[in-house]
């Protein structure tokens, strides 16, 4: 069935996790299916499990194959697992983690092939998700990887406020190893990029927080701002970005 709506994947996330409740209750909104034609990427008989346990009786979704089958007017599903599959609420187990990556790696693979628009991921457990076909520290790590790009920004964003990480996934105690001027000025730049073509900012406003208590206080509390981070933001003032900071976090 066609239609001019983009059609969204979304992977089920660790099946003993809130990600099936997320998904659902999301997709109880109707306003869902006036912006975008869902696909989940999961199991039919998990998410009836998830939607009993949640006592929610008025749902449910439209089993496909291909998102090229997809109602535009319906939460449309992609069986991935098989049915034998066993949820087990608030456990990390081997089996929830291959099927977190099952899921995964069959929405990629359909968006690598054109047949989705953007992708939505829920959460995994990034320990049991772990095999030879995944050795990775989280998604954006993997998508990175997969889709063959040189860098990837993490990128959190609502109504009011917007937020770019420099670092992610890290030990804390790595971060003064890891963080540069070159970092911190690769990661703006993409984030501005962002803001102007995926969110219709002319000329936007970054504002770069420090890592240390109020900002290093002028070296007081802490080195990196003023010999990294300031530097940067000069760097990317004279690429006349509009670049501020560091402020307290």
């Amino acid at each position: 069935m066609k239609s001019d709506k983009i059609k969204i994947g979304i992977t089920q996330g660790d099946i003993n996790g809130i990600g099936y409740e997320i998904i659902i209750k999301t997709l109880l909104d109707n306003r869902i299916l006036e912006a975008c034609t869902p696909v989940v990427y999961g199991s039919a008989k998990v998410a009836a499990y998830h939607r009993k346990t949640l006592n929610i009786g008025d749902f449910s979704l439209n089993i496909i194959k291909s998102p090229d089958d997809a109602n535009p007017k319906r939460p449309n599903i992609i069986n991935c697992l098989s049915d034998d599959i066993r949820v087990e609420l608030g456990k990390s187990t081997p089996a929830a983690g291959e099927a977190s990556y099952t899921a995964l790696k069959r929405a990629v693979d359909d968006m690598k092939a054109g047949k989705l628009d953007a992708l939505v991921t829920a959460p995994i457990s990034k320990h049991n998700i772990q095999s030879e076909k995944f050795k990775f520290t989280g998604h954006t790590e993997f998508l990175k990887d997969y889709f063959n790009v040189s860098d990837v920004l993490m990128f959190m964003t609502s109504n009011f406020v917007k937020i770019g990480l420099v670092t992610v996934h890290i030990p804390l105690q790595q971060i003064h190893a890891i963080l540069s001027e070159e970092k911190i000025i690769q990661k703006t730049k993409i984030m501005n990029q962002s803001l102007i073509e995926d969110f219709g900012f002319r000329k936007p406003k970054i504002a770069v927080l420090g890592i240390n208590p109020h900002a290093g206080e002028e070296g007081m509390l802490g080195s990196e701002e003023q010999e990294i981070i300031k530097p940067a933001i000069e760097k990317l003032k004279k690429e006349e970005l509009l670049v501020f900071g560091p402020f307290s976090a």
